[in-house]
């Protein structure tokens, strides 16, 4: 897995609620990910309870730090994105969003196709700065996933 796939595969996995398997895996993300290091440090060192109830301030409903990437784009549909997973042949399955970033972050690890990410760098932006406002750890993802998008070339 080339190392952009490694750390959108970690980001999903620091993005998803923080149950004892990310807790389990946060040595080995702290290694393939170096640039996840300061939330994988945070996340190590804060008891279980904390991170959860952390996220649940952070991401719940009702917040401005939404990871559903169709709310910062005018116009986003989810459909667009199913349309996309489908034409990779994967499907995702029980109750899973097709533009909740974590899913984002993995179908982009899986295919190497960065342009479902790109094509909403405006909003990963602009959610990139709530959180830093906010002065959260997930910033620290959201700054390491914009650092490794490739620039978007326009026809």
């Amino acid at each position: 897995m080339p190392s952009d796939a490694v750390l959108y595969q970690a980001a999903a996995l620091c993005l998803t609620y923080p149950d004892d398997d990310l807790r389990a895996r946060l040595p080995l993300l702290r290694e393939a990910a170096p640039q996840l290091r300061e939330f994988v440090d945070h996340a190590t060192v804060t008891p279980a309870r904390e991170l959860a109830a952390h996220y649940d301030q952070v991401f719940g409903s009702g917040n401005r730090h939404g990871l559903y990437l169709s709310r910062w784009q005018d116009g986003g549909t989810r459909k667009r994105f199913k349309e996309v997973f489908r034409a990779a042949g994967l499907e995702l399955t029980g109750e899973e969003v097709p533009d909740f970033l974590p899913a984002v972050l993995e179908f982009t690890a899986r295919t190497g196709d960065t342009d479902l990410l790109t094509g909403h760098r405006e909003g990963l932006e602009r959610l990139r700065s709530r959180l830093t406002a906010a002065g959260t750890p997930y910033a620290s993802v959201l700054d390491a996933v914009c650092a490794a998008l490739p620039t978007r070339v326009r026809r």
